[in-house]
């Protein structure tokens, strides 16, 4: 019966496209591509976002009901891609493209991974077929989530968050990446090179606490091409503060805030001060 009722439903979308040739009306469910940036890769998530219309969503005899598979969301089944494996939920997922389903529950919903990307909703849908299955708990929203939703929240180098909402219901799933080796050894290999990249590195060292002494030998080398700019003094400030040198840090700001006057850059005026006032906090 599923089998008949998709192709019906295929039938009717293609010869409502050769009828309508030129004629063009907004979808019910807009469609929305979402890409973030994550680790040294991207996740893209596409799906489309059906409006609550006064229905009950989530529940026995509502439109979706607990304990079915859903395509989270509507029309073709949500796809998320990874251009880089990742972590989600303590589960590794490889780099690649895949269907996001779910089934909801009250107290708990099933998130699911499938293999086949692109299927129109999920009466195609195969068990077999599916990478990866977790679970996790619901958290009821106070005010009405009228446009089914998904975004990224909290993202920081190597973890962020994969949520959606709709009607009274919140979902939200945990990624993490592992870069750090890969991030390191880029380093090191880079520093072989003529072109040193001096600031990355002691960012990158002084953000993820690695060896300070070495962040601060390559802030004072990256200083030496330009003394006047101030945004190096803010970060040289700043490991030496993280290393116990609060005179060092001062001095360091101070001779930047001068730098950013000069130039009237009020920005970095504020930065350099904001790590003198730290130092002597």
């Amino acid at each position: 019966m599923k089998k008949l009722y998709l192709m019906l439903l295929v039938a009717v979308c293609c010869s409502l496209q050769t009828y309508a040739q030129g004629f063009k009306m907004p979808q019910a469910s807009s469609a929305q591509t979402i890409t973030q940036e994550f680790g040294l890769g991207t996740v893209t998530v596409t799906y489309s976002r059906p409006d609550v219309k006064g229905r009950k969503i989530f529940g026995e005899g509502t439109l979706q009901p607990y304990g079915e598979v859903w395509r989270t969301g509507a029309n073709y089944a949500t796809v998320i891609k990874f251009s880089d494996d990742v972590t989600i939920e303590g589960n590794k997922v490889p780099a690649g493209e895949y269907g996001l389903f779910s089934i909801p529950g009250k107290n708990e919903w099933t998130i699911i991974l499938n293999k086949t990307a692109k299927q129109w909703g999920a009466y195609q849908y195969k068990q077999a077929d599916d990478v990866l299955r977790f679970t996790v708990k619901p958290t009821a929203v106070k005010d009405l989530v009228e446009t089914f939703t998904m975004q990224f929240t909290n993202v920081k180098p190597t973890t962020c968050e994969l949520g959606f909402a709709w009607e009274h219901t919140a979902v939200t799933m945990h990624l993490t990446t592992d870069i750090d080796a890969r991030v390191m050894a880029s380093i090191d290999e880079a520093m072989k090179g003529e072109k040193k990249p001096y600031f990355a590195a002691a960012q990158y060292y002084y953000e993820n606490n690695k060896d300070l002494s070495k962040a601060l030998g390559w802030m004072n080398e990256v200083m030496k091409t330009d003394p006047k700019a101030y945004y190096y003094n803010v970060w040289k400030a700043r490991i030496q503060l993280k290393m116990g040198d609060k005179a060092g840090a001062i001095a360091t700001a101070t001779q930047g805030v001068t730098l950013a006057k000069a130039d009237k850059s009020d920005e970095y005026v504020r930065l350099n001060e904001a790590v003198i006032a730290q130092a002597k906090s």
